[in-house]
């Protein structure tokens, strides 16, 4: 599939994409500020491979929510 440039997307496609970016970013801030802020024996794992993970689109956050923290 050829890469679609910005000018050749219509309204609610350049919305998507902005949005989705958003929603992106906003998860990755809040994963990456709780991993900061967590004490290490409350992580699943090394904190170092967690920080890598969240950087992974949608699917790194999501993932450290769900199996990175201890409870």
């Amino acid at each position: 599939m050829a890469s679609r440039k910005w000018s050749d997307m219509n309204g609610g496609q350049k919305f998507g994409t902005v949005a989705g970016g958003i929603v992106q970013l906003v998860l990755a801030g809040l994963a990456w500020s709780d991993l900061a802020h967590r004490p290490a024996k409350k992580v699943n794992g090394p904190k170092g491979v967690w920080a890598a993970v969240i950087s992974i689109n949608f699917a790194g956050p999501i993932a450290y929510f769900l199996a990175g923290r201890k409870n």
